[in-house]
């Protein structure tokens, strides 16, 4: 299909190379200071809506900061906050200025409490806790004020030390719930372990946890503090701006096109080793069969190395960097194997396929129906190699042929917990279910809409259509569900509404505003550039997209969407586009209504519905106990109060 979509946005892109060879040069020498110079210049010229820098913009930076190094308020005291306070309207003249005073203050001071904080919570996970104490802990964090001295810290990291151990104290005492063969039903089993043994390993997990997390904390350098603050900054023009320092911007594009170059093994930092926990199916180590999960990686060198490389200590992304690589080229790795043994294993590279990001297909047949489902995680797309790579639509598209091979009656689109993806493979998926016509209506601001249209005429699946979705259904979901809404094509189920994303970001490679830079790689901004909306004009903008038939799930009135998030776009509207509803055979709103009445009178969705109050009620509950025989009657309650569920998950379909 040759879509209107890929023309605007190679224009688009051009016009953007072209001014920014043009208009602007970054020379400044010190690199922190040409970021928020060449960030801000970037907003200020193609952000949609840009906003004023100003002092309302300055102290949205500066609570977001803050609130983003220390969200538990255990780190910094009352007394940091009023120091940094005497900046909180001064950000926006020193951004513009290219002045770090208020970043070099509350890093620095930020490093220091981390590292207090560090010793403090060692040395108290190293005493036992008395869990006969009657006390309880505040988990609103937003409503906790910052301590005044170091008796009120220590006694903060305290409880909350407490309350991430009470469980494990809980765990030791008590077996895993087992079924009794005789009664069928399940029963907890008290443990021989004395209350003192329980209490001490439980410590000890929750010493390893703490472990981990310093470990992860320690490997982070003044560069990534800096990049929080930088999204400090962009996240006041809306919440899907954002920059990616280099490192970032390579996982971004390995998400989007499900697929990376390396040898497929997932890794982790312990104990200052590199970890492999899984290895990914069917890449090359997985194909090797030497390497498995907990062999630990001592060594890398690459095939020309006369000596390799240590990376013990190293920090994880950049031992990353040198195990990945090409394909085709060979990697070879000292590892040191589960039963202690030493051994070096040459893997050569190769594309690595996620196979977790791509679509699947499933036939489902009752008596007398047989159905389709396909299950599209995200709209993923190789931005660098569209029309040669696997995407999201010529995947869908295969799928619903081999489905009608296999005699399909009915087809089902997943799009529950899809968050988006590529515009461009949305254009294209919706030309799969009508003839031709308009698929969304693109707005840049300050200039004319464009309409993206699927101008193919040939319909690949012309028969029952349903497209499932939720509450994080987002961006290129949303659109795809309102399309074939609108040109009533199929019947939305689902949440309430989706996510409510209207927004289109493109993702700026930075260093093409640079000349002769000694920086190496800048990173990139994905910046929002347009608004979509329906072709019959509303912005899916906070809005969403209304299900015709509303299911509810667990998390039906929990606040999930891009209303609840910080600085959205508001919602708006524009002229409709010149479309035709769907012609087929379809009773479209006689379907619709007949679904809803049986429906009504469910049992097992009345029951869904009362355990998504239940679960919002117990969202709300911010504060806990840490007395043990309170923790226990609150867990049994909520094991009574869960026992009216279990129905939820025994419920058969005539599927």
């Amino acid at each position: 299909m040759i879509k209107n979509f890929k023309i605007a946005t190679v224009i688009f892109l051009i016009a953007i190379t072209s001014c920014s060879f043009t208009t602007k040069t970054f020379d400044d020498p010190d690199k922190d200071k040409l970021l928020i110079e060449l960030i801000s210049y970037v907003l200020g010229q193609w952000h949609y809506s840009p906003t004023e820098i100003d002092d309302q913009f300055s102290e949205k930076v500066f609570n977001d900061f803050i609130n983003s190094l220390d969200p538990l308020k255990r780190y910094f005291y009352d007394s940091d906050i009023n120091e940094f306070k005497r900046y909180r309207m001064d950000i926006d003249d020193q951004i513009k200025n290219k002045d770090l005073t208020f970043f070099n203050l509350v890093y620095s001071r930020f490093i220091k409490r981390m590292e207090e904080g560090k010793k403090l919570s060692f040395d108290l996970i190293d005493k036992p806790f008395d869990y006969s104490k009657k006390e309880t802990l505040s988990n609103d964090y937003e409503l906790v004020n910052y301590v005044d001295s170091k008796r009120e810290m220590k006694e903060r990291w305290r409880k909350q030390l407490k309350y991430s151990t009470i469980d494990n104290y809980d765990f030791e005492l008590t077996e895993d719930t087992k079924e009794d063969s005789i009664s069928s039903e399940k029963k907890n089993i008290k443990k021989t372990t004395s209350k003192k043994e329980a209490e001490k390993e439980a410590r000890k997990k929750t010493k390893e946890y703490l472990e981990d997390y310093y470990n992860i904390m320690d490997d982070l350098e003044r560069k990534d503090w800096f990049t929080n603050y930088l999204n400090s900054i962009v996240e006041v023009f809306d919440p899907h701006t954002t920059y990616y320092a280099p490192i970032d911007k390579e996982r971004f594009d390995q998400d989007m096109s499900g697929k990376l170059e390396g040898i497929g093994a997932r890794l982790q930092k312990k104990n200052n080793e590199v970890k492999i926990m899984s290895l990914i199916s069917g890449g090359p180590a997985w194909k090797g069969k030497e390497l498995e999960s907990g062999d630990i990686i001592l060594k890398v060198a690459q095939e020309k190395d006369l000596e390799p490389t240590s990376i013990v200590g190293m920090r994880l992304d950049n031992a990353i960097k040198l195990i990945k690589g090409p394909k085709g080229t060979i990697v070879k790795l000292t590892i040191k194997k589960v039963d202690g043994t030493i051994k070096v294993i040459k893997i050569e590279r190769d594309i690595v396929e996620l196979d977790e990001t791509y679509a699947k297909s499933s036939l489902i047949k009752n008596n007398e129906k047989t159905y389709g489902i396909i299950n599209l995680p995200r709209f993923y797309v190789d931005f660098k190699d569209y029309t040669e790579s696997r995407n999201a639509a010529s995947d869908v598209k295969k799928e619903i042929i081999r489905l009608k091979k296999s005699g399909m009656e009915g087809l089902v689109l997943d799009l529950r917990n899809n968050g988006g993806g590529s515009l461009q493979t949305v254009v294209d998926m919706t030309g799969l279910f009508i003839k031709d016509g308009p698929v969304v209506q693109v707005k840049s601001s300050g200039k004319e809409k464009d309409v993206l249209t699927d101008n193919d005429s040939s319909i690949i699946w012309d028969g029952p259509l349903v497209v499932l979705v939720n509450e994080l259904s987002a961006s290129a979901s949303e659109i795809l569900a309102a399309a074939l809404q609108d040109y009533k094509r199929a019947i939305i189920i689902g949440s309430s509404q989706t996510f409510g994303k209207g927004t289109v970001q493109n993702v700026m490679d930075l260093n093409k505003f640079m000349r002769n830079s000694t920086f190496g790689d800048v990173g990139a901004l994905k910046i929002t550039t347009q608004k979509f909306y329906r072709i019959n004009g509303g912005s899916t903008q906070l809005e969403g997209v209304k299900s015709d038939v509303i299911v509810v799930d667990r998390y039906s009135f929990i606040d999930i969407g891009e209303k609840d998030m910080d600085n959205p776009l508001p919602w708006d509207k524009i002229d409709p586009a010149n479309y035709n509803t769907w012609d087929g055979f379809i009773n479209y709103e006689e379907t619709i209504s007949n679904s809803i009445i049986r429906m009504q009178d469910n049992d097992q969705l009345q029951l869904i519905e009362k355990q998504a109050k239940w679960i919002k009620k117990q969202s709300e509950e911010k504060n806990v106990s840490l007395n043990y025989n309170d923790y226990l009657t609150e867990k049994e309650n909520i094991k009574n109060i869960g026992k009216q569920f279990d129905a939820i998950g025994k419920y058969k379909t005539n599927l």
